[in-house]
């Protein structure tokens, strides 16, 4: 009876899944600028777009007006990074500068305030857990890296796990996830923390995109132990945004080894279930950008049309889900 019921509401899931409505690309008062390896983050109901593999000014979309606004320049060049949103700032935690494939990690945090308009270079992280390309989230006032490679592109892939707690500027060294990966968004569903999609980046051996990642990790903060889901990514890809909503992880976005575009696929796991299912594709696939969830619905903005470096994009397409 039991398995009855659960392929029951499995397909209760996809049906409601599949009564959404399509992708709708936004028809904005003025246009973004087009980046790819940046962030996409809210904030106060106000989105930013900021960093990228080239320089540009962090810009901040209103979902009330369809309006970008440009903002503060950026204190350096910085890209392949998971913003967080945290207390009332942006963090850039974890990312990394300069070029492929040998890229480095920016050894401190770096904050913007979008109230007055300005960066700050937040703390230091430990030299001997210094990486780029981190699944970064905040929990209870503290906040996470996990994951990451060390050496850009090319090799150094770790399977870090750390808690930063601002108010006594402590670190603390967490057990390991079970496997390495980079390029990938971690989020928090519930009281676990989700690490999906990505890919072990390995120039050193000529496998920068074949080495995708389908298992899908979490850990339970009220075990404090890692596990691994059942059933994982249907789509493997790197490059992948994530978002945590009520019992539902939604992984989109990415780049593989097989196919030329990026993906367009939106695929959805029930945490409580552990099936996936789908929402509508994208009306263009898209890598290396972030991923927002704002009064039922679903915004992605940027990125990269095709594997590897470009096109990169300037439109936001959007999707009612409720």
């Amino acid at each position: 009876m039991k398995a009855v019921f659960t392929v029951l509401f499995a397909f209760i899931a996809i049906f409601s899944f599949a009564q959404q409505g399509s992708w709708e690309v936004l028809k904005t008062t003025n246009e973004a600028s087009s980046r790819h390896e940046n962030s996409f983050v809210e904030l106060d109901g106000k989105f930013y777009a900021l960093g990228g593999r080239v320089d540009k000014p962090v810009e901040e979309f209103d979902p009330k007006t369809n309006t970008w606004k440009q903002l503060a320049e950026v204190p350096m060049n910085f890209h392949h990074f998971q913003a967080l949103a945290f207390e009332g700032e942006i963090y850039v935690v974890g990312a990394f500068t300069g070029g492929y494939p040998h890229e480095k990690p920016i050894p401190n945090f770096l904050i913007f305030n979008p109230k007055t308009n300005t960066w700050r270079e937040g703390p230091k992280i430990p030299e001997e857990r210094l990486r780029g390309s981190v699944g970064v989230f905040s929990r209870k006032g503290k906040i996470y890296l996990v994951c990451g490679i060390i050496d850009g592109h090319y090799d150094g892939h770790v399977a870090w796990f750390d808690e930063y707690d601002p108010k006594t500027d402590t670190w603390t060294v967490l057990p390991d996830a079970p496997r390495p990966r980079d390029h990938f968004g971690a989020v928090m569903v519930g009281d676990r923390a989700y690490v999906a999609g990505g890919r072990t980046s390995h120039a050193a051996i000529g496998k920068v995109l074949d080495l995708t990642i389908s298992e899908v990790d979490y850990y339970n903060f009220k075990t404090g132990t890692w596990h691994t889901e059942t059933n994982g990514l249907p789509t493997p890809k790197g490059g992948t945004s994530s978002i945590g909503y009520k019992k539902f992880l939604v992984v989109m976005n990415g780049e593989s080894n097989t196919q030329e575009l990026s993906h367009s696929e939106v695929e959805v796991l029930n945490t409580k279930t552990g099936e996936w299912s789908n929402l509508p594709d994208l009306n263009q696939g898209r890598h290396g950008t972030g991923l927002v969830y704002y009064k039922g619905k679903l915004y992605v903005a940027a990125g990269s049309a095709k594997r590897g470096g470009g096109p990169e994009l300037s439109d936001i397409e959007v999707l009612e889900w409720k």
